[in-house]
C-alpha cells in the first residue's frame, strides 16, 4: 500500500485547540461552562485553546459528544499538528530505511 502525502507545503497543521476557541467564540459561550460540560478544568480547556497542552484521546471522546462529530477528527488533528513538528525535531539521517527483498 503506497502512502499518500497531502500537499501542504511547509504550513504547519492547524492545532485542534484554535479550532475548538474558534468555534467557542462563534457560539460565544462562557468557556468555564464549556469546560463543566466537558468535565474538565477551565485551565485544561484554556491550555488546548491556547495550545499548551494536545487534545489526547480521552479529551477527543468529551470534545467530540459535545460538538456531535465523534473522536476521531479531533485526534487526526492532534496527529497532524504533532507529526509536522516532530518530523522537524528529530534527525533522521542515521536511521536507515529497510527494504522488504
Amino acid at each position: 500500500m503506497s502512502e499518500y502525502e497531502a500537499k501542504r507545503g511547509d504550513r504547519c497543521p492547524t492545532h485542534p485547540g484554535s479550532v475548538i476557541k474558534e468555534v467557542l467564540d462563534d457560539l460565544k459561550k462562557p468557556k468555564t461552562e464549556v469546560a463543566e460540560m466537558l468535565g474538565i478544568s477551565r485551565q485544561h480547556l484554556y491550555d488546548i485553546m491556547n495550545e499548551k497542552q494536545p487534545i489526547t484521546a480521552n479529551v477527543a471522546v468529551r470534545i467530540g459528544k459535545l460538538f456531535g462529530n465523534g473522536p476521531a477528527l479531533w485526534l487526526r488533528m492532534q496527529a497532524a499538528y504533532d507529526t509536522w513538528h516532530a518530523e522537524r525535531a528529530i534527525d533522521l539521517s542515521k536511521i536507515p530505511t529497510l527494504h522488504v527483498a
